[in-house]
């Protein structure tokens, strides 16, 4: 009997735990189903549609503008190849960067730390129309013509966009890579350097192993931004170099082919979860299986 009963109340704990885990999950959970699951259902839905008479949607259930998304592979291109490369000259320059802050900056620390904070308390649109004048013919090229370096043009290039791409992702790069570096034994650098081996050895086998993490959530940090830009192409870029971003903006406000720009949107989302899977795959082959990931 007394068996029973202690059965009962184990059980009605586990209940009410269950509910209010339940109730806690609730305002979250509905924040992601409204604001993520649902607006990705009808762009799916949409990108199953035809195009109406008068442009928007017109329902259907067709796959043509997925077999039609070839027609928009320089954006994709252009893209992604944008992406990888803004992604890349983001860790080239980050790491050093962040490498200083954490082993070498002493006392200015904080106040370089914030220095890299400050873009943020700035208007994205702001600090990327500043490049419109630095890039632009009063700026640097003017300059340069000056030194007697002929007419170089600069804006509305990829030169350009990689370089706003550059500026605007820089901070989400630094941060994770300090961190990881902040948390890294420093006698295990001593200890690599006991045992004869030079700065670049130390760096290569013993340093950048155990900054992984900071270096995977970087990437995928700034990778994923700029798959979905759309400012800096279109202001730095001038229209000439097309991202997906601009692509959609064209789909749906001046062709107003919805279901198109739906079926784009939809490459788009697939090409991002692709990066995150090779993310996290990549995490969890590190170090063992154990995951690496500072997200």
């Amino acid at each position: 009997m007394a068996a029973s009963a202690s059965a009962e109340r184990a059980e009605g704990g586990r209940g009410r735990g269950r509910l209010a885990t339940a109730l806690l999950l609730l305002p979250t959970g509905s924040w992601y189903f409204f604001l993520l699951v649902v607006p990705v259902a009808i762009l799916l839905v949409f990108s199953l549609g035809e195009r109406a008479p008068e442009g928007g949607y017109a329902a259907g259930l067709t796959l043509e503008n997925y077999a039609n998304l070839s027609t928009r592979s320089t954006a994709f291109i252009n893209t992604i190849w944008m992406a990888a490369g803004g992604t890349a000259l983001c860790l080239l320059v980050g790491y050093p960067l962040a490498y200083y802050l954490a082993t070498r900056a002493g006392s200015k620390k904080t106040v370089l730390l914030v220095l890299v904070i400050v873009p943020f308390w700035t208007s994205f649109l702001i600090r990327t129309y500043a490049w419109l004048t630095i890039l632009g013919n009063t700026g640097i090229p003017s300059l340069l013509e000056g030194l007697g370096l002929g007419k170089i043009v600069l804006l509305n290039t990829p030169l350009a966009v990689m370089i706003g791409i550059v500026y605007n992702y820089l901070p989400l790069m630094v941060f994770p890579l300090f961190v990881s570096l902040e948390r890294l034994d420093k006698r295990l650098l001593e200890a690599s350097k006991d045992l004869g081996a030079g700065r670049w050895q130390t760096f290569r086998q013993v340093t950048l192993p155990l900054t992984l993490p900071g270096v995977l959530s970087g990437v995928i940090l700034v990778f994923i931004p700029i798959m979905g830009e759309y400012l800096i192409p279109a202001l730095l870029g001038g229209g000439k170099v097309f991202f997906v971003g601009n692509a959609l903006f064209d789909m749906y406000l001046q062709s107003r082919n919805w279901p198109f720009g739906s079926a784009a949107a939809i490459g788009l989302i697939l090409v991002v979860l692709l990066a995150v899977a090779l993310y996290l795959w990549l995490g969890s082959r590190g170090r063992g299986g154990r995951d690496m990931s500072l997200l």
